[in-house]
């Protein structure tokens, strides 16, 4: 979770440097004023997206929260370009990969964490060998 929070949060860079974002992650170069705004606004927010990460890494109360922001949003990331950006995967691909990546381990920890809520529950639930509750 660290992890992946650090590599997202690098995407702040293209706040400052738009061209240079769009270029390393797609392999393409923009030349008008609101791809500017658009790809600084969403270098931003892929920034804040690596914030909540890290965040969440460090406070636990707020982890599955964080996790589970940070894998829709990586979600919707990955089916945009797999439905509309297919001439971009041979540059994207390790980036979609990551993500990918990050999309499963996140489910399976909510998974495991929705397991370990419910089996206390079950187990308090069940009536003792004796018939006693």
């Amino acid at each position: 979770m660290l992890m992946s929070g650090v590599l997202t949060f690098t995407m702040f860079y293209g706040v400052f440097a738009p061209q240079a974002a769009l270029e390393s992650m797609f392999g393409a170069s923009f030349n008008g004023s609101l791809e500017n705004i658009i790809i600084r606004s969403w270098s931003a927010l892929v920034g804040l997206i690596g914030i909540i990460l890290i965040y969440g890494f460090f406070s636990p109360k707020n982890r599955v929260f964080s996790i589970s922001v940070a894998a829709f949003s990586k979600l919707v990331f990955v089916t945009l370009v797999w439905l509309f950006g297919q001439e971009f995967l041979g540059k994207v691909a390790p980036a979609i990969a990551i993500d990918c990546v990050v999309i499963i381990l996140s489910g399976l920890y909510l998974f495991a964490r929705t397991l370990q809520q419910q089996l206390p529950n079950k187990i308090l639930n069940r009536p003792d060998s004796q018939g006693l509750c």
